[in-house]
């Protein structure tokens, strides 16, 4: 099996853990965030999923492994269902194979860069600087915004922390596969801890009041877009075909979000429905 192949597997298995851990987290959020046990669970689905995600990321481009990071989704959607015994409908199919199809696209048309994904020490505290300044800025309207704002901030701050972190990862371990250990920043180093950190609390804290869809649905987005951009401005992370293959890949982007942000929609339609019949 291909770099390609090893990155879509190991991909797949992190969304896996990813999703499980959404779904724990909703939970323990549920409860008041009470529960020594549950947040272990939490940790350990979440830790799961981020080990899986960095191997994936010595793999492939950071737009291959974080675009196939919609699909966490996708995956939860159907751990709800066994959750409220509620049937998927034609809709959430459809906006699933819209999902998958953009996802599809996007892999296909995705092109690794001739160099190695390297980072500066000033490029590395630049983007530290930018992506705090992002976070706390969401945090800070989170701060007096109504519950479903507020998670959908807290979400788009967990989900530029994360993605932030990936694209920090994946310069890391360039660093370190063709220079050895002591070839690795510890600036950067720090900071992935940093972010993935961060990014674990506040997408935490974005469950409290608004269940799984909405928060999880926007980390979905925020995190694929934040590294993806990155992934192009930084490491020239490139697409088939030029300025055709480009737009072909912002089409596809569209069509994924449109996808995720569906799924999202019926699944919260579906958690309140269940929720009012109890």
């Amino acid at each position: 099996m291909g770099s390609l192949g090893w990155a879509v597997v190991l991909s797949l298995l992190s969304v896996a853990a990813y999703a499980a851990a959404a779904v724990a987290q909703e939970r323990l959020a549920g409860r008041g965030h009470r529960g020594w046990s549950r947040w272990a669970a939490a940790l350990l689905l979440t830790g799961t999923g981020a080990g899986l995600h960095v191997l994936a990321l010595n793999f492939g481009t950071v737009a291959v492994v974080q675009s196939l990071g919609t699909l966490t989704l996708l995956f939860a959607l159907p751990i709800e269902v066994v959750r409220y015994r509620t049937p998927i409908s034609a809709a959430s199919w459809r906006d699933a194979v819209a999902t998958v199809a953009g996802l599809a696209l996007i892999l296909s048309l995705s092109v690794e860069p001739d160099t190695p994904a390297l980072l500066t020490g000033p490029v590395t505290r630049r983007l530290g600087l930018i992506t705090a300044g992002a976070v706390f800025l969401c945090s800070l309207g989170a701060w007096r915004a109504g519950p479903r704002v507020r998670a959908v901030l807290l979400a788009a701050g967990a989900g530029t922390a994360f993605g932030m972190s990936s694209v920090l990862s994946k310069a890391v371990l360039t660093s370190f596969t063709t220079g050895g250990p002591g070839a690795v920043s510890m600036s950067a180093a720090t900071l992935v801890a940093a972010f993935a950190v961060c990014g674990y609390l506040l997408g935490q804290l974005s469950y409290r009041g608004a269940g799984l869809a909405a928060p999880l649905a926007t980390v979905s987005v925020t995190n694929p877009l934040v590294a993806g951009v990155a992934g192009v401005v930084l490491f020239d992370e490139g697409v088939r075909f030029g300025a055709a293959g480009i737009t072909v890949v912002a089409v596809a982007a569209l069509v994924m979000a449109w996808g995720v942000v569906g799924l999202a929609r019926r699944s919260a339609a579906s958690s309140t429905t269940e929720a009012l019949a109890r």
